[in-house]
């Protein structure tokens, strides 16, 4: 569908269109322009980060190894990058290891060992590899908001994704890129009814991590939105339920590749209890959470002792569960559900370590934001709360801190 834009000008929009639009489409100039002016700050507080921060603590003794160059060291050599190095470098790892590699899953393993001949280093090429599908990323969700929305909240939209306070995790070796563009990818063409080029995103989105399960029910509320949409005209066709059906196919090849290699087809799961990670309700967790601490909860505040990280992953998994609710409420179920399950499926591994960066990938929540944007007050709260966040959170991963 045609977008047509507002009377009112966006910024960007005003000191670049002259240099862009003649030759560029706004769908692909503008989320480009903003990945690039994203990354750049990004990099910018990891380089400073590094040489300013005097008392970092030592990156965990896991695969990891330092190099002089800052840049690939923050974001090729912290927390569980250099799983998916070793995954490259070594195979896949189970018995006999404190930490077993089999826990991640191996799409971005995948790309990086193509091209890794190319680059000639398996560090390199997962940078590589994560700033891409990032782009993609991008590029995708501008494109699915605007032909849904409006230009207007397509730009907000992807401002909003690229300057979360997890965002710089994008760069980096993780799956969060690869998931965005799989899922974001998976539902676009859905939305299109290009049914058949969302199988295989939605199969390269489980095999990219087991939330990604959580795009079947996604793809189901669209295909019956679509028909109900469309009682007297063209309906999507019943062969276009085999894309939700087909989905699981990227767990199950992982699964039997582990049962082939180490005989367990769900290594992956027993690999994840070496974290902590076991299935409980999210009620217990939420209790345990606000136990009352011996020493009465003033006490822990005013000294210190209180435990900031799992509040802090414990308000994102608040405000994220809030925007899947309004979402449902609006009768966007395709969209509701994939919010809603993104947070309860992870938010039932008995640990609130992490919750923040698992909500990143949730990205209709940021199409709901985008709309509420539309009030600049929104607007400039979302911006103000994001950008400081996303340079703390960048600097203190840059030193080797827990982020998540």
């Amino acid at each position: 569908m045609d977008v047509k834009l507002d009377q009112q000008t966006p910024l960007t929009e005003t000191l670049f269109s002259r240099l862009t639009s003649l030759t560029l489409p706004r769908w692909l100039w503008l989320p480009t322009l903003v990945f690039v002016a994203t990354r750049l700050g990004v990099l910018l507080v990891a380089y400073l980060a590094v040489p300013l921060l005097l008392d970092a603590t030592a990156p965990p003794p896991y695969h990891l190894r330092g190099t002089e160059n800052i840049l690939l060291d923050v974001f090729a050599s912290r927390w569980d990058t250099g799983f998916y190095i070793s995954i490259v470098e070594e195979g896949y790892k189970f018995q006999g290891v404190p930490l077993p590699s089999v826990a991640f899953f191996p799409l971005l393993p995948l790309l990086m060992a193509v091209i890794t001949p190319l680059t000639g280093d398996a560090a390199v090429s997962g940078i590589l590899v994560s700033n891409l599908a990032l782009w993609g990323t991008a590029v995708f969700f501008y494109r699915l908001v605007a032909e849904n929305y409006s230009a207007r909240i397509a730009d907000r939209a992807v401002w909003y994704l690229l300057i979360f306070p997890m965002a710089f995790y994008g760069s980096a070796i993780y799956t969060e890129s690869l998931f965005l563009l799989t899922t974001i990818g998976a539902y676009y063409f859905a939305r299109r009814g290009q049914w058949r080029i969302s199988l295989p995103l939605a199969i390269a989105a489980t095999l990219c991590r087991l939330v990604g399960l959580i795009i079947v029910p996604m793809l189901l509320l669209e295909w019956w939105r679509q028909w109900r949409a469309n009682a007297e005209g063209e309906r999507p066709s019943r062969w276009a339920l085999l894309v939700p059906a087909s989905a699981p196919l990227g767990l199950a090849s992982f699964m039997a590749y582990l049962w082939y290699i180490f005989g367990d087809a769900l290594a992956f799961a027993s690999a994840s209890a070496a974290w902590g990670r076991v299935p409980q309700s999210p009620f217990v967790t939420v209790g345990n959470l606000l136990q009352r601490p011996s020493i009465g909860w003033l006490q822990t505040f005013v000294t210190g002792q209180i435990h900031f990280d799992n509040w802090i992953d414990f308000t994102f998994v608040t405000v994220f569960l809030i925007l899947g609710l309004v979402l449902l409420a609006k009768g966007r179920y395709a969209e509701a559900a994939f919010v809603l399950l993104g947070v309860v499926i992870p938010f039932s591994s008995g640990l609130l370590m992490s919750q923040r960066r698992y909500m990143w990938v949730l990205f209709p929540a940021f199409i709901l934001l985008a709309e509420w944007g539309e009030h600049p007050w929104v607007d400039k709260v979302v911006t103000a709360v994001s950008l400081p966040l996303l340079a703390l959170f960048t600097a203190l991963y840059a030193n080797g801190y827990w982020v998540a």
